[in-house]
């Protein structure tokens, strides 16, 4: 059964990057993908949605940058791992 679970997140304010950790069957490689949503308030219920308004966009690319880093931070553990 397939983890349909982000392996990472970061939420600032509203807007929400998740991490998720891909791995081909074929050749057993893995990389990292990324979505990016809004949480908004429709009535009573909290939805999501991956179109921005202008003034959400510095905090996508905040998010966008904090995800850049934490997958680069994963990818430099894992080849100080395999120097060990």
């Amino acid at each position: 059964m397939p983890n349909n679970k982000p392996v990472h997140q970061i939420r600032l304010s509203a807007i929400r990057a998740a991490i998720w950790l891909n791995t081909s069957e074929k050749s057993g490689e893995s990389w990292f993908t990324v979505t990016v949503t809004r949480s908004y308030r429709d009535k009573e219920q909290l939805k999501d949605t991956t179109t921005f308004r202008r003034d959400d966009l510095p905090i996508v690319s905040k998010v966008l940058e904090l995800a850049y880093t934490w997958i680069w931070e994963q990818a430099t553990a894992e080849d100080t791992d395999d120097c060990e």
